[in-house]
């Protein structure tokens, strides 16, 4: 979105000289005009968009964006955090401001009344990771039918009524697993554990049912013996994983679809099995890397979780400030594999 300033920054002129060409006021050097017109050209400046735009600043408008409270256990969200504070402060030109909550995935009830606090605060629009649970859905579609846009992020719940998701294409992320983990186990026989992190979120649920159906009709020899959940939690990762590996000592393969991943290593790890398995995870946290040099965790698939900040505040800010729907219902992140190679 193309403003008088950039165009002044970009151009190496005053925004008074901007305003001069652009509105045809006033004397300007040409070479100087044909300068800025082809900057405003390339940043697609409209003089209608730019009025909005002015309109906007006085609206002060107000953003609600709710995450899900596992940054201690899954920094992931960190880098979510990062994109969103890093749009806040360039929306922050027009008047608007952003507020942050956070809710644990099992905690339906938390995402309701936080819900309830940014609408009755006066927030104008809403971002959230939701938990797929009925009193979530009901209260996201109750808004939806008022017009309050919502956009689900990371995760989302298919029928509620939100104007847009942006996230991975969980299901699509879950085949891609598939395809990874028989090139890893070079088309071998193997017995694999899958471990989510809770069945309320829809992203964990959707990557394992993505991976097992590709192993199913792809790749016969990944035979998924049992799925475990460990809420996106290191110490609770450390205990089930630990206990899947005692009850199913045949497992040769994890795919690791949630967070938790400090955690699920450190079973791997006491178990003594470290060279043994054949693991996969998701995200690119600290800990995976470290995980992946230390030839622990084999690779990694990655979801853009700054876009997943930033693009929702986009969307948000082009409908209720601009006018502009968003040109799609679903904005899906690339999906990008990551080995000690190219982390």
């Amino acid at each position: 979105m193309g403003t008088i300033k950039e165009i002044a920054r970009l151009a190496g002129v005053s925004r008074g000289t901007v305003d001069r060409v652009l509105n045809e006021r006033g004397d300007v050097n040409p070479e100087t005009a044909q300068r800025v017109k082809r900057v405003a050209d390339s940043l697609n400046y409209s003089p209608n968009l730019a009025g909005k735009t002015l309109a906007v600043r006085k609206k002060h408008l107000r953003f609600g964006y709710i995450l899900f409270s596992s940054t201690t256990s899954n920094p992931f969200f960190l880098d979510i955090v990062q994109g969103i504070e890093n749009r806040a402060a360039e929306l922050a030109e027009f008047g608007v401001t952003v507020d942050i909550r956070y809710a644990r995935i099992d905690t339906p009830d938390l995402q309701v009344t936080l819900i309830d606090e940014l609408v009755s605060s006066g927030v104008v629009g809403l971002a959230i990771t939701p938990t797929n649970h009925p009193a979530v859905v009901s209260r996201i579609r109750n808004l939806a039918e008022t017009g309050f846009p919502v956009i689900t992020v990371n995760t989302d719940i298919h029928d509620c009524g939100r104007l847009s998701y942006v996230g991975e294409d969980s299901f699509k992320i879950g085949e891609t697993a598939a395809g990874l983990m028989n090139l890893i186990t070079a088309g071998l026989e193997t017995k694999v554990g899958i471990v989510i992190g809770h069945p309320s979120v829809e992203s964990h649920t959707e990557r394992a049912g993505g991976f097992t159906q590709r192993a199913l009709t792809h790749y016969p020899k990944l035979s998924v013996v049992a799925t475990v959940k460990n809420h996106d939690d290191n110490e609770r990762s450390l205990a089930v994983v630990k206990q899947l590996l005692q009850d199913h000592p045949e497992i040769d393969a994890l795919y690791l679809a949630s967070g938790g991943i400090a955690g699920a290593c450190q079973a791997v790890e006491e178990a003594g099995r470290t060279r043994q398995l054949k693991m996969i995870c998701h995200d690119l946290t600290p800990t995976t890397r470290k995980m992946i040099r230390e030839n622990v965790v084999a690779a990694t698939l990655t979801q853009e979780p700054f876009l997943q900040g930033t693009k929702p505040l986009d969307i948000l800010f082009n409908y209720v400030g601009l006018g502009i729907r968003p040109e799609s219902d679903q904005f899906f992140t690339k999906i990008e594999i990551k080995l000690r190679e190219n982390i």
